[in-house]
């Protein structure tokens, strides 16, 4: 039987944090300051999902996020049945505003799972039981971060993505630092489009000698030649994201061959063209990872969940709510020697008390 969407809502949340994260030349936030998104079929059928406000990077707020969801994109979906092939050509007739489409989109799968009375990991296809995790490390100063990497790594992590590009010199210094926490912790870097053609070389090698294993965007996304001229030199595997936006800029990039790992963030593309991109990332040779743009625990777990589809073979980016003194869900999410376990996600949902103790 074919679902309905009767009614869409949103609410906004804000969650404190353990310090800051800080990325780029200037990005940084010190408070989650996002929006549930609920999706109701007719039946009762009920989906969430995590709307995540990133002005320097989708130019979302938490404003924009209700309005357009309120305003443009609900009312084309109300009323209509869950059909994702027809639902994405009416979200995409709004342009951008990437993270209030990609939770509507999870949402609706959500709500169509239970309706069909399977979990969601059965729904999207997902074939493993468990994922291994990364934690990202914002840019700071040396004993902060540090400290932050040790409570985590006793947290159960066991892969870091160090954010760099502020100061080479004092990245040098702290990944050498963060080296020393344990024989066990694997990491890689994300330079946020922060090198430059003449220095991007050396620095790569640079990483690739401390035994980091990839790195993220070291050049601008507009210096599409020099990106692809740098991967052809394979000094570290690269890590393709604010390149690979949508499905359209991921064709795009393989096209000219710019990276070697795709990195899917579900809160920018939902669930329906992340599929898409994993398969054709895939298909081309390249490597896949889900990342995060610093959801709280129940769109970490969304992520998690996709993150177990057969087409995903790197750790992905899925404990920022680590970094969170506080959630809207009934549990945490317990991680294994570095690995999150599906099967653990299952029953992990918004609590409507704590929801209402942070909303906005």
């Amino acid at each position: 039987m074919t679902e309905i969407i009767e009614r869409i809502e949103t609410f906004p949340f804000k969650l404190p944090m353990f310090g800051e994260l800080k990325w780029g030349s200037y990005s940084g936030f010190s408070e989650a300051r996002h929006v549930l998104v609920k999706v109701v079929l007719k039946g009762g059928a009920t989906g969430f999902a995590e709307a995540l406000p990133r002005p320097t990077i989708y130019g979302e707020t938490l404003t924009s996020i209700e309005s357009i969801i309120n305003a443009e994109l609900a009312p084309r979906l109300i009323g209509r049945p869950v059909d994702f092939n027809q639902l994405s050509p009416l979200l995409n007739q709004i342009k951008n505003n990437q993270t209030a489409k990609g939770a509507l989109d999870m949402a609706l799968h959500d709500a169509v799972a239970q309706a069909a009375g399977v979990t969601l990991a059965a729904h999207l296809g997902c074939t493993r039981e468990k994922i291994r995790v990364s934690y990202i490390l914002g840019v700071g100063k040396n004993d902060t971060m540090i400290a932050e990497a040790q409570r985590v790594y006793e947290l159960g992590v066991r892969v870091l993505k160090v954010k760099i590009g502020r100061d080479w010199a004092a990245d040098v210094e702290r990944l050498s630092l963060l080296r020393q926490i344990a024989s066990d912790l694997d990491l890689y870097v994300d330079a946020n489009e922060t090198m430059t053609v003449e220095n991007a070389p050396g620095r790569l090698d640079s990483l690739r000698e401390m035994g980091v294993l990839y790195c993220e965007e070291p050049l601008p996304v507009e210096l599409i030649r020099e990106r692809a001229a740098l991967r052809e030199t394979d000094y570290l595997s690269l890590i393709g994201d604010d390149s690979c936006f949508s499905l359209r800029d991921l064709k795009r990039e393989l096209a000219l061959d710019t990276f070697d790992i795709l990195n899917i963030k579900c809160a920018r593309t939902g669930f329906t063209t992340s599929g898409k991109m994993a398969a054709l990332a895939r298909q081309n040779g390249k490597g896949v990872m889900v990342g995060s743009q610093a959801s709280a625990t129940l769109g970490a777990v969304r992520h998690a969940i996709f993150a177990a589809r057969p087409e995903i073979n790197h750790p992905c980016e899925t404990t920022f709510f680590l970094k969170l003194k506080s959630d809207i869900v009934n549990r945490p999410v317990p991680i294994h020697d570095g690995y999150i376990h599906i099967a653990d996600l299952a029953d992990i949902e918004v609590d409507e008390s704590r929801l209402k103790a942070h909303q906005i």
